[in-house]
């Protein structure tokens, strides 16, 4: 294309050449005298034209010359590269033809193998054939009788085997449940800890003098039979200086009767209409003090929605005592240890702490309603809307046998608490005494300034020095605590240790 393009450019600047001579001679032809001069500028653009032409066409032959031979390198390396090409395949060719001649190879000595094992079969087959004939003559015995017997005495190995593996599970698991079952009942009773109130029947007033009992009796005693006619109790005026008693086995009559009396010294006038008057007023607070004592109650445990009236119930039964336990106190301590065993065991916290608060509540009408008091909270619970589940806990408390989980934790919790007087007071010495180790231990350490033994001993909570200790040194001293504790003292379950480090920065504005 470049020899073209020159030649192109040759012709055409000869071509000019040669119009420029004729129009030279057109423009001469004139003057004689520039005739001459024009020839020979003539000649001479020719000749430089001429010059010109065979210069590009020399450069044009150049140019074909390294296109030539630029072609024919590109052709040696394609022509080099196809060889290389070609040399690889015949190789992967004759790879091929080596890997399929083993391969034959390999298929016929797998075949002479089979052939070899089929034949080595038959012959193991005809010799365990010969064996056998031998071994049903030497035993008297065929195949599937040897085979019965040696069956029926593996079933009986496997069954003795499976007998005393079940013994041993059965004993283990035995043993685990004991020691859950006292875990349990350990840590529940760790972390419920209430005062128990002896049994009383009987109320003290305490009198300013001895006049006061003239005036309690009034005229042929008409002053004490109104106010045992108005309360249903029973005073009792001896030589005891300074107090009268007063006698009831109805501990709501005899707390009224113990107030109005009180209020009646107190004001010092003692006639018919002034003991109606005080009792009327007793009464009205007394019932207010029930109502307190029952909302109170639910509070403490925990429990929402009971009907009013089984929430006053629950408040009667502050002034009523049984074996030695108010048993409001008693209720309150059953609920809360049936509801932690509840949650222990993976049963129903609701149901069974709802359970333990009701399931005496029967004995705030034994003075009213004869019968056992299971029976009586059964039917008022079961009047009052509870749900069954609750209800069947009140009346199952002293059941053996029980129609749920929560209504044997109840029995369970009722059990513990009446077994706590006596008992009670050495675990609250030991409860005591772990709490005081607990936060002793953590006094031990440097940079400690306030310990704390919280939930029942379940964890103890350190504040350090934030100038002593730093974050790092944290996590350290509440692992060496829990190594300490873990080594030195007996507890139940685990303590969790948690220290708290506070950096307090302060500026005023003014």
């Amino acid at each position: 294309m470049t020899t073209i393009i020159l030649s192109v450019l040759a012709v055409a600047g000869f071509a000019t050449g040669i119009a420029a001579v004729v129009w030279l001679l057109l423009s001469t032809r004139k003057d004689g005298n520039k005739l001459q001069r024009s020839r020979e500028e003539a000649a001479d653009t020719i000749s430089q034209a001429e010059e010109e032409k065979r210069a590009i066409l020399l450069q044009a032959q150049e140019e074909a010359i390294k296109i030539r031979e630029a072609g024919d390198q590109e052709i040696k390396e394609q022509r080099r590269e196809l060889n290389r090409m070609e040399r690889r395949y015949i190789q992967r060719e004759e790879q091929l033809d080596h890997k399929s001649e083993s391969l034959e190879n390999l298929e016929a000595e797998l075949v002479r193998r089979e052939s070899d094992a089929e034949s080595a079969l038959q012959e193991a087959d005809e010799i365990k054939h010969q064996h056998t004939r031998e071994l049903e003559r030497i035993a008297s015995l065929t195949t599937d009788q040897a085979r019965s017997i040696v069956f029926k005495r593996g079933e009986e190995e496997a069954t003795h085997e499976l007998s005393r593996r079940y013994y041993e599970l059965e004993k283990e698991h035995q043993t685990r449940a004991d020691e859950n079952a006292r875990r349990i009942l350990t840590l529940a009773i760790n972390r419920l800890a209430t005062d128990v109130v002896s049994e009383s029947t009987t109320s003290v007033v305490s009198l300013p003098n001895d006049e006061m009992k003239g005036r309690l009796i009034g005229r042929e005693g008409r002053n004490i039979r109104a106010i045992e006619a108005r309360t249903g109790v029973e005073i009792v005026v001896d030589d005891t200086p300074g107090i009268v008693t007063i006698s009831c086995f109805d501990p709501v009559r005899r707390e009224i009767a113990k107030l109005a009396l009180t209020q009646l010294v107190k004001d010092g006038r003692i006639q018919p209409a002034r003991i109606e008057e005080s009792v009327k007023r007793a009464t009205r607070d007394i019932d207010e003090i029930i109502w307190r004592a029952g909302e109170e109650a639910t509070f403490e445990v925990g429990v929402s929605g009971l009907d009013p009236e089984l929430i006053r119930l629950l408040g009667r039964l502050k002034y009523r005592y049984s074996y030695g336990e108010n048993v409001l106190t008693h209720s309150i301590e059953v609920g809360l240890l049936a509801g932690m065993l509840a949650s222990e065991v993976g049963a129903d916290v609701q149901i069974a702490t709802t359970g333990g608060l009701l399931h005496d509540i029967g004995k705030a009408m034994t003075h009213e309603i004869k019968g056992p008091h299971a029976e009586i909270g059964y039917d008022l619970t079961t009047r009052s809307g509870v749900p069954s589940l609750i209800t069947n806990c009140v009346l199952e408390h002293h059941d053996d046998d029980h129609s749920s989980i929560e209504s044997f934790l109840v029995a369970a919790a009722d059990g513990i608490s009446a077994a706590r007087p006596g008992a009670r007071r050495e675990s609250m010495e030991q409860y005591t005494r772990r709490l005081r180790e607990l936060e002793e231990t953590a006094y031990s350490f440097g940079g400690v300034q306030r310990a704390f033994a919280i939930q029942a001993g379940r964890e103890v909570r350190v504040m350090v020095s934030p100038e002593d200790v730093d974050d790092v040194a944290c996590a350290t001293l509440a692992r060496d605590i829990a190594g300490k504790v873990s080594r030195d003292l007996q507890y139940p379950g685990q303590i969790k240790v948690t220290v708290i480090r506070e950096t307090r920065e302060e500026s005023i504005a003014k």
